[in-house]
This record gives C-alpha cells, sequence and structure tokens, in this order.
C-alpha cells in the first residue's frame, strides 16, 4: 500500500544545525539497540521507543507528524577473553559505526497504517540518508562544548592571502605532493593541497599540509572534506600548532573559487573525532589481589555512561535520585510523560527520563554485545544509560557546564538544585530540594554592651573547614631527590562541625554603644533537613593557588546526633540592639582585613579587591581571587561601589515585600533577596539573576522577628524540622581523585540493599560500572560532598 505523505513539503533534509534524536527515546532510554528498534519522526526528527511505552505514538498523536524512520540497530559480537587493558597514548582508530554495528531502517507511517513504506519513493531518500548521516544529539551536543574552547588567532584575523587562483574542484582535488584525494588541508593563504596526518582519522595521509608549512611558513589551512554549508569546518593553524576559527572563512575561501555554501561535508572533524577517541577510555576495577569486582544488577543499580568528562554529573545524579525525596518526585513508571511540545528541551521530562533509567531496573543488565570465554575472569558490565539530553539542559548558557571541562561536582549540585527550585512543581508535587533546606541561626553580640542579634538564613548545603595538620616528616638522607608527599594527621567530623559552629569575632561597630570593639558571632542550626549535604574544604592556598589536601576524615556508619548544634534562641535577659538602627549596621560591609591585605599584596587595584570580596561573602582571599580571574572583563569591574552607609540603609526600606515573596516561592532566601533587589533596582527579574551568579554572597539580613513576618505573610513554612532528637547517618558519598577538582575522576559511594545479603552494603557507582564496594572506609575519609541522611 502507498503512502500519501512521502512527497509532503514538510518533508526536509535535516540541517546541520538541527538535532536528530536517532540513538534513544526523548522520553526514556530504549534506543536503536532494544528488539523493536527506535522510531525517529522524519519532520521533527524527535526519537521515540516503540516497544509497550510507545512514546513515538504519543508523539505522532501530538504532532500529527504521520511519517517515522524505525532504526534498529545490533552490535557485531566481539570476543573478551582476558580484562580491558588500559590505553597507554591516545590513538584515533579507522572504526566506525558499520564496523561496529549491523544496522536495519523501515520507514513507517501511523496515517497510512503502512509499516513498509519504500524507501525509495517521494522525499524519501535524501531525507532518509540524512538522518542516517547527520550526528546524533549527543555527539552533536559533545562537538559544540568542545568547539566553544576553540578560538581565532592573529594568523587567522590578519591572513593575507596570495592572488587568487582556480583550484581544483573537491571530485579532482589531490595532494600537491601525492595522489592522495581525501584528508586534504587547503592553505589559506596560497591555496596549496596537502595531505594531513596519518593519525588522524585512521585516513590516508603523508604530513604534506605540514611539510608545505616548513617549507613556506604558511600558518593557516582548513580541512576540506570538514566544510559544512553553515560555514563550519575544520582550521588548524601550524604556528600556534592549535585548531582554530577563522571569523572570515567564507570569504577566504570565496578567494580561491569555493563556495562554502555548496560544500558537503565529507569527513569527520577533528573534534569528533577527538570525542570518539576521549570515549574509548577504559580502565579494570579491580581488588587489591587483582581479582575484578562483580557487578550489580537491577533496581537501583544502573549506571551512567561518561559522556566526555561528565563523571562528576554522574556521581551527583547517583547520589540525589537514592533520596527519597527525588524519588518520589520523579520515579512514576506507571504514569505518562509530563506534556512538553519538546520533550528533549524540558527539565521535567528529562528529570523523569533518568529517574526511570536509574531506578526502575529495566536497562541494568549485563553487555550482551561482549561474550566472556569459558576460562575469562572478566564479567561483562552494563552498557550503562548517557545523560546527554539532562546534560545539555543543565550546562545551557552556563559559562562551565555546557563545556566539555571536568567541573567540581560541589558547585554542580548547587546548581542543580537552584535549576529544579526554579521549575514549576504542580500540587502535589513538591520541590525535592526542601527535603534539602533548612535554617541556620547567627547570634550577634557586641562585646562592648552585650547586646544581641538574631539572623536566620536558609541553607541546602553546609561546607565545613577542614584543619590542617600535617605529621612530622623522617628525613632518609638514602632517598631519591623527590620530595615526599605531605602526610596529614586525621580529624573527626565532629571537629570540623565544631569549629563550623564555633564563635569567632568580627570588627563591626556597634549601633547601640557606638564600640568599636567588635562582636562575636556564631551559627548553629535553628532547623534540621531531612537530607544533610556537607561539603568538606580540604584546600590550602599555595603561591595563592588553592592546591587540594588529603587530610583524612573519620566519618562513622553509625547514626550521630547534631542536637548539641543546635541553637536556643533568645535568651532570657538578653537584650537585642535596637531596631531602628539595624538596617543600617546590617548592611554596612566592611572588607575582611587579612583577606583584603593579601589580595592587594598580589597587585589587585584595592577597588577590585573590595568588590570581589563583597561578591563572594567577604570570607577569604582563595575564593574572592577566584571571583576577581573570572570577572576580569566585566566592564564595572574598576567601577567604585557603595559598601553601605545610611543611603543603602534606606535603600532597604524600599524593597517591596511582595518582590521578596515572588523570590522566595523560587526558593530564594529572604536575605538573598533583599540584597539581589536592592543591586537592581527591585526589578524582580534581574534581582533572580543576580542571586544565580552570586552563588556566595548570603544577602543582607534582618531581626528574626522580621523574617518571620514575611514568612507567615507569604503563607511559607520555615524549612527544615526544629524537633529533636536530630540523629543522622551517613548515606552516600562524592568522592574525587586528583590534585584538583576541576580535573581527575569522581565517583559515588551509597549505602543501600543489595540483592541477596541481609543488611545494607556499600555500593560502588564508577560511571557505567555499578559493583559492591570494598575498602570504603578509606574511602570516605577523603569524600568531596557527603550525605547524611535523618534517621
Amino acid at each position: 500500500m502507498a503512502c500519501k505523505h512521502v512527497d509532503s513539503a514538510e518533508l526536509q533534509v535535516p540541517t546541520a544545525l538541527q538535532s536528530v534524536y536517532r540513538e534513544d527515546c526523548t522520553q526514556c532510554f530504549d534506543s536503536i539497540d532494544d528488539p523493536t528498534g527506535l522510531n525517529v519522526c522524519l519532520y521533527c526528527f524527535s526519537g521515540g521507543c516503540c516497544a509497550e511505552r510507545d512514546h513515538a505514538k504519543l508523539h505522532y498523536r501530538s504532532s500529527k507528524h504521520p511519517l517515522v524512520l524505525n532504526i534498529k540497530r545490533s552490535r557485531k559480537k566481539t570476543k573478551r577473553d582476558e580484562p580491558p587493558q588500559k590505553l597507554s597514548k591516545l590513538a584515533v582508530l579507522a572504526e566506525t559505526e558499520a564496523d561496529r554495528y549491523n544496522t536495519e531502517t523501515q520507514v513507517r507511517c501511523y496515517e497510512c497504517g503502512v509499516d513498509e513504506v519504500d524507501k525509495q519513493s517521494g522525499k524519501l531518500p535524501p531525507v532518509v540518508d540524512g538522518v542516517l548521516k547527520a550526528n546524533t544529539f549527543a555527539k552533536q551536543a559533545e562537538v559544540k562544548a568542545w568547539e566553544q574552547e576553540i578560538t581565532p588567532c592573529e594568523h587567522t584575523l590578519c591572513l593575507e592571502q596570495e592572488p587568487a587562483r582556480q583550484i581544483a574542484s573537491q571530485d579532482l582535488g589531490h595532494c600537491s605532493m601525492c595522489d592522495l584525494k581525501e584528508n586534504l588541508w587547503l592553505c589559506l593563504q596560497c591555496g596549496n593541497l596537502g595531505c594531513g596526518r596519518q593519525q588522524f582519522g585512521g585516513s590516508g595521509g603523508n604530513s604534506h599540509g605540514l611539510k608545505h608549512t616548513e617549507l613556506t611558513s604558511h600558518a593557516v589551512a582548513v580541512k576540506l572534506g570538514s566544510l559544512t554549508p553553515d560555514g563550519t569546518a575544520d582550521i588548524y593553524c601550524y604556528a600556534c600548532n592549535e585548531e582554530r576559527t577563522d571569523p572570515e572563512l567564507g570569504a577566504h575561501l570565496g578567494h580561491w573559487g569555493i563556495n562554502i555554501t555548496e560544500r558537503e561535508k565529507t569527513e569527520k572533524s577533528l573534534t569528533e573525532m577527538q570525542i570518539e577517541q576521549n570515549l574509548k577510555w577504559e580502565f579494570s576495577m579491580t581488588t587489591e589481589d587483582g581479582k575484578e569486582l562483580k557487578p550489580i544488577f537491577g533496581e537501583g543499580f544502573t549506571g551512567l555512561k561518561n559522556l566526555g568528562n561528565s563523571c562528576y554529573l554522574a556521581s551527583v545524579l547517583q547520589c540525589l535520585f537514592s533520596t527519597p525525596a527525588f524519588a518520589k518526585r520523579y520515579f512514576h513508571p506507571e504514569d505518562p510523560p509530563p506534556p512538553a511540545s519538546d520533550p528533549a528541551e524540558d527539565l521535567e521530562t528529562q528529570l523523569r527520563k533518568v529517574a526511570d533509567g536509574l531506578l526502575s531496573g529495566r536497562y541494568s543488565y549485563p553487555d550482551t554485545d561482549v561474550m566472556a570465554s569459558a576460562d575469562s575472569p572478566y564479567i561483562p558490565h552494563q552498557k550503562g544509560l548517557a545523560p546527554a539530553m539532562l546534560k545539555h539542559l543543565i550546562g545551557r548558557d552556563h559559562e562551565e557546564f555546557s563545556t566539555m571541562r571536568q567541573q567540581d561536582a560541589f558547585e554542580l549540585l548547587l546548581h542543580l538544585f537552584k535549576l529544579i527550585t526554579r521549575s514549576p512543581h504542580e500540587a502535589p508535587a513538591q520541590d525535592p530540594v526542601n527535603a534539602f533546606r533548612f535554617v541556620m541561626e547567627q547570634r550577634l553580640q557586641c562585646i562592648s554592651c552585650n547586646r544581641v542579634r538574631y539572623r536566620s538564613d536558609e541553607q541546602d548545603n553546609i561546607s565545613i573547614p577542614v584543619p590542617v595538620r600535617r605529621k612530622l616528616r623522617v628525613i632518609n638522607s638514602d632517598a631519591s631527590d623527590e620530595k615526599p608527599k605531605d602526610e596529614f594527621e586525621p580529624v573527626t567530623l565532629k571537629e570540623c562541625l565544631d569549629i563550623f559552629t564555633g564563635s569567632e569575632e568580627v570588627e563591626l561597630t556597634c549601633p547601640a554603644c557606638n564600640s568599636k570593639a567588635g562582636f562575636t558571632k556564631r551559627s548553629l542550626f535553628k532547623t534540621f533537613p531531612d537530607v544533610l549535604a556537607v561539603n568538606a574544604r580540604r584546600f590550602e592556598l599555595v603561591n595563592w593557588v588553592p592546591t587540594k589536601l588529603d587530610v583524612p576524615v573519620i566519618v562513622d556508619d553509625e547514626p550521630f546526633e547534631l542536637d548539641s548544634y543546635k541553637s536556643s534562641g533568645q535568651q532570657d535577659g538578653e537584650d537585642l540592639l535596637p531596631e531602628e538602627t539595624e538596617t543600617t549596621a546590617s548592611s554596612r560591609f566592611t572588607p575582611n582585613p587579612i583577606a583584603l591585605e593579601q589580595l592587594e599584596a598580589m597587585g589587585f587595584p584595592r577597588v577590585r579587591c573590595e568588590k570581589a570580596l563583597h561578591a563572594t561573602g567577604n570570607s577569604d582571599a582563595d575564593t574572592a581571587m577566584n571571583w576577581l580571574f573570572s570577572h576580569m572583563e566585566d566592564p564595572d569591574i574598576d567601577t567604585p561601589f557603595n559598601l553601605g552607609n545610611s543611603a543603602s540603609g534606606s535603600a532597604s526600606t524600599g524593597v517591596n515585600p511582595e518582590s521578596i515573596e515572588m523570590m522566595a516561592a523560587m526558593g530564594i532566601s529572604a536575605p538573598q533577596a533583599r540584597k539581589a533587589l536592592k543591586e537592581t533596582g527591585g526589578d524582580v527579574s534581574r534581582a533572580v539573576d543576580w542571586v544565580f551568579s552570586h552563588p556566595n554572597d548570603q544577602g543582607d539580613f534582618e531581626d528574626e522577628a522580621k523574617d518571620n513576618v514575611a514568612n507567615a505573610d507569604s503563607g511559607r513554612a520555615m524549612a527544615g524540622s526544629s524537633e529533636v532528637p536530630a540523629r543522622f547517618r551517613l548515606r552516600s558519598i562524592v568522592c574525587h581523585k586528583g590534585a584538583s577538582i576541576h580535573a581527575g575522576h569522581y565517583v559515588a559511594f551509597i549505602r543501600k540493599a543489595v540483592p541477596d545479603e541481609a543488611s545494607e552494603s556499600w555500593v560502588l557507582y564508577n560511571d557505567e560500572k555499578v559493583v559492591k564496594a570494598v575498602d570504603v572506609e578509606e574511602m570516605k575519609k577523603f569524600a568531596y560532598v557527603y550525605f547524611f541522611q535523618r534517621a
């Protein structure tokens, strides 16, 4: 039976800028590797499963797009006789998808009821071919992220071309020094064609492009096979020995008679090949005696693929979705997916997709594409899920998380909390971040007159300082010249919490007695969360560079109480500071004198130092220095700003309470909202952006009475619970190995019930590999983020 839709005007070949979801469903992790395959819409290129959930049919009903391309892929069997060896060096292999998989395709029409539409009919041939050749959404997102790191250079910006001449066409052109017709690089200065280096992409190459540069000193070349009609291409500067971009590429190619809008991409770009190689890295997970750890499969034991430096994301997601709050909010296996015109771009849909993938157990089984021989000790792990769509949403428009660089897992956690809180939660659904929220109460007492002030601050985490005590080194005269590694005395979690909640002196002028003797300040818990997220700060400033220190922190598995860290509130006989002068005092900003002196000693202008300390909570020189480095290009970086006076005090009283309530509904604390509204002239939209660009600024506080009034007016209950005993038990940890939080590798350990075991055990989530953990006590000592569940 023929299909009437094959000549539809809406059928178009996907462009290089369009996303083609041809690997997994946009609403679940069913993929082209499943027996029923994946249906890709030939109109909008959305991917939908076609098994029992049949999200493809749901897409048809909502979009009225009848034609789909069904793609089924099966891996060509490989046999493992031994555990995988770790790669010793980079080498891009010439292995294509056709080398690894058998692929079957079929065009179907929902409206006509035809399961096998002739792929050669109407407009189908180029559209089907375009879908199959297009980069998948995951790879396209990765390529864009890597390309953000590539910039122009003086050689591309100041390129001077020789007189124009006509070069050979794409079909007839070959290297000027040999007969190769692929992997050709065009010198943009003189028009010479030279072949590339052989190791790139596995295609032939005799490095004659490089030879041409050595003979002529012409620096900039473009790979002809990478040209696309959208103006993208591989450009290499031999002088810089780096990939570059050329803002005038179209004009420079036109000089040699090449119309870029007519070009068709025929070869992989360098970025695509580098990503492919990055994802080939494997390592074996073994015990000390060399035996591989046994994988675990089933509900709650599903791994996540490494998308290229994405282990920080995987480890955080595993810990979050192991909490009851996140599971309850996003895991609804019996419910239809949420209505969304573009599921791949909808945060709610993607969080539900990840919850289903991690918790359902549907995708947790050994990789059937790998067969171990009878004599092999190798146990196949699972394939793991690729949360590419969620990673794209989390990183969209973010300076760091949109890249393929390694990131700080704790910063990712806070960013994800903010995104989730800002997203809609229709009743009866609740924001799962509420489970992490609590209130810290700060007590200020004038050293001179003993009057006090209490302030409340809503938080969803704490960062505890880890004291550093180096062990004495034993000098061995026979030792090598290598610098010995520092070793540190272990500290307990209680010691860290004691420091975090301890009393300190701050330099402030008392608004009651005008004494400059200062205040004592202490922060304690007013309420406790269901889940307490704790970041252990193990860093030291070495030559003004933050360096990670391996200080062991002893954390028991047994429940412990936080009752001793609970605030008692105002006591009988305590006199409060006068309310009429509080606003002025609280808004006055005094830069941390030690941090200010350190920053100025580094050569930063005073106004920049003050601005950095103000933006980062006036904590320390390290944090302020990092802020300065990331805001050097701000147009107002040298503009003096008001550090706080009577004018700012009066401004505080002018903040609209309704605006504070609006921001409170987004999960922003009243002090932060107040400060943001003051900084942005009362504009709520700009104030929200200000809060998310100043995550370390705790905001402006008013007294407890005013906070309680604001909460009462907004109808918003205080976060957390004040009930005692407040007993907590370690539930999961994010661990990091490496000298810097922006490099190395992250993994997660989660304590949960394991199949066939009577008691809970620790489970290691290392990207897609999920195994029962060994030696977790050692890993707990050096965890980067701890999650404690209220017992």
